[in-house]
């Protein structure tokens, strides 16, 4: 007879008792996504975009971008704004595709207007084809500056100086965007070294 059969008969029989029931505890993310309190999931909102005037020449929309370490104004904007020659930097800019590309130079304590606010911002000047409509890129040094903070489930960006504060919304129409968009795309900065150095290469 197989140990099977023989289990089997000793339950019918009774002379075996089934085993007893055994409670298992689940952890509180487990408990939470069984009882459905997980918050829903929700699309991308889109880019964060203000609006911005720097002195008479210019007044338009500014990218603000988290993943930037520096703020980025396109040589035609700057040549706009007729402030005077470019400083030299020491910095090079490292696209998302590896690729290294060489500043025209930056330019130091340019009065940003956003709304009631006015920001001194450190400009990198890069001669490149930018967007007609969004065209400077403004990074965490000036959303810092600003004390920013970002509501990304409302598509809210509110920036504070002392007690005062204003806030943006994403429009509605930009706010989900088609799921199969593929325009991820970063930027990150690395710094010349100091003369006699070998320049670092891009790791990879």
């Amino acid at each position: 007879m197989s140990s099977y059969v023989k289990f089997i008969k000793e339950i019918l029989s009774k002379k075996r008792r089934l085993e007893e029931f055994e409670t298992v505890a689940l952890t509180q993310e487990c408990s939470a996504m069984l009882t459905n309190r997980l918050p829903p999931k929700l699309k991308d909102p889109g880019s964060f975009t203000i609006p911005c005037a720097i002195g008479p020449n210019y007044s338009g929309k500014a990218l603000c971008d988290l993943g930037s370490s520096i703020n980025l104004m396109p040589m035609s904007i700057f040549k706009q704004l007729a402030v005077g020659e470019a400083r030299p930097t020491t910095v090079t800019l490292q696209l998302a595709d590896r690729s290294i590309v060489l500043p025209e130079g930056k330019i130091e304590d340019v009065l940003v207007k956003v709304d009631k606010f006015i920001f001194p911002v450190d400009f990198i000047i890069l001669d490149f084809e930018a967007d007609h409509d969004v065209p400077i890129l403004l990074g965490r040094p000036f959303m810092a500056t600003g004390r920013t903070l970002i509501d990304v489930e409302k598509g809210e960006l509110t920036m504070r100086v002392d007690n005062d504060q204003v806030t943006f919304s994403i429009p509605k129409n930009m706010k989900f965007k088609d799921p199969d968009e593929r325009n991820l795309s970063c930027s990150d900065t690395r710094s010349i070294p100091e003369a006699g150095e070998p320049p670092a290469s891009p790791q990879h």
